[in-house]
């Protein structure tokens, strides 16, 4: 018989896993931020030095195993590009001033530009520089991974007050055959089947895209590693798209092993939570997301599957259909900092991120605990009162709740009904569904069913 111990000032079965308790570590918000406050100044791209300086990082918290897959490799019907790095860049007026200056913000190129320097009139230059009309104190965030090519983002503000004049141009940078970097993290449980957490390491310095999905995988995996876990954990660290592809081609031989899985990103503002369903729309990461959310964030967006986001379209492209949903606060995209300089630390808050935290393992809770048991007395109701089951719950609303929690368990624990499945049929929350379930198994009433 477990131990009793103390949860709302009554006397109950110690049932809440390791992953439950991790919850209320103080301090959390602030440590989340701290790490991202480090890894912001990186200028991080779908290759390159900013992708190993921000594993670099999170290796000094977590083990992990770094890959480097050499440019030209094929990877499905994908082909890993040249390596991209960058030293500075600016556009110079002709005194001499910097209109555009790198080094004041590592958007203002567009990433993976080429490398140039040559004087040309603002006619000439036009065609290469990007802003925001309607957010003119931002920065536009701009990609050419693809398609070799180079630019410029500024405020638009600094456009207008460019003048019809010469200007020196100039970006050091390398495009030349290299690799691309990903990395990830496997910590073992009890069973070999895994739980898959990704986070996308490929974005220069926005906050919330994607610097908050990256700290909340590492403070993740560093608490994973002291607490005790039914299922493996798979954490991945990899650049957009061309990551997590490369990272299916190398390892189909261990996807059959994933029973659940998350992205993470976005889960540093104060906005949703969002969250789309993996392709599979019923999975049991699924529900236990839907689940979480209903009970603890009414507000939150339940969306199903699309085949256009992050890197969930590809864990549940067709050949894989892994069961993969995405978890955000708002929405990429619908947020107007989204791909700006207004995805700075300043958008981002130690409170959001505690809070997404704490969605996060009461999700993982729920997959970690769900399981089915077999009611041992079940012609029936058994006398609960004489086994004391009453007293171990104080106040009477209290009482009333767990009752009615204890006779939802008896009643549908015929081994073929999770804990999941009788929280989804009670409305009650999982949490008091599976204490519950514990008191009764407990006190003998209760038998668990062995996981097939």
């Amino acid at each position: 018989m477990s131990a009793p111990s103390k949860v709302d000032g009554s006397t109950v079965s110690a049932t809440h896993s390791g992953l439950l308790d991790l919850r209320s570590c103080p301090g959390a918000g602030d440590e989340l931020y701290e790490i991202i406050e480090r890894l912001f100044p990186f200028c991080r791209s779908i290759t390159g030095n900013g992708v190993r300086q921000t594993l670099a990082v999170v290796g000094e918290r977590i083990p992990l195993q770094i890959r480097e897959i050499p440019t030209g490799t094929a990877v499905f019907d994908w082909t890993i590009p040249k390596e991209w790095n960058i030293r500075d860049a600016s556009i110079k007026d002709e005194s001499g001033h910097r209109v555009v200056d790198f080094r004041s913000s590592n958007l203002h190129v567009v990433n993976y530009s080429v490398p140039v320097r040559r004087r040309m009139t603002m006619d000439q230059l036009r065609p290469h520089l990007h802003s925001l009309p309607d957010r003119p104190d931002w920065i536009p965030y701009r990609t050419s991974y693809y398609n070799e090519s180079w630019g410029f983002c500024l405020t638009h503000k600094q456009l207008e007050s460019m003048r019809d004049a010469e200007y020196e141009v100039y970006i050091d940078s390398t495009l030349e055959p290299g690799a691309l970097t990903y990395a990830e993290c496997l910590l073992p449980g009890e069973i070999d089947e895994e739980i898959l957490l990704s986070a996308h390491v490929c974005h220069p310095s926005l906050a919330n895209d994607n610097l908050s999905g990256i700290a909340l995988l590492t403070w993740l995996g560093e608490r994973l590693k002291a607490v005790g876990h039914r299922y493996s954990y798979r954490l991945i660290f990899a650049p957009g798209t061309i990551g997590s592809i490369t990272w299916l081609a190398r390892n189909e031989d261990k996807v059959h092993r994933i029973r659940h899985g998350l992205v993470l990103a976005c889960l540093g503002d104060q906005g949703g939570p969002t969250y789309k369903c993996s392709r599979r729309g019923d999975a049991l990461v699924d529900r236990a997301v839907s689940h979480v959310l209903t009970h603890r964030f009414p507000q939150a967006s339940i969306r199903r599957f699309s085949p256009y986001g992050y890197d969930e379209r590809q864990y549940c492209s067709p050949g894989f259909n892994l069961p993969v949903g995405l978890l955000e606060r708002s929405a990429y995209g619908e947020f107007p900092e989204y791909h700006t300089s207004g995805d700075d630390l300043s958008f981002i808050t130690p409170d959001a991120l505690s809070e997404s935290l704490e969605m996060v393992l009461s999700i993982l809770d729920v997959i970690e605990r769900d399981q089915c048991y077999r009611n041992l007395n079940p012609r029936c109701e058994p006398q609960l009162g004489k086994r004391g089951l009453y007293d171990v719950i104080g106040g009477e609303n209290n009482q009333a709740n767990f009752q009615l929690g204890m006779l939802w368990v008896l009643n549908q624990s015929d081994g073929a009904h999770s804990l999941l499945d009788i929280a989804e049929l009670s409305s009650m929350p999982f949490e008091q569904i599976a204490t519950c379930a514990g008191l009764l198994a407990d006190h003998g009433l209760l038998a668990r069913v062995p996981s097939q």
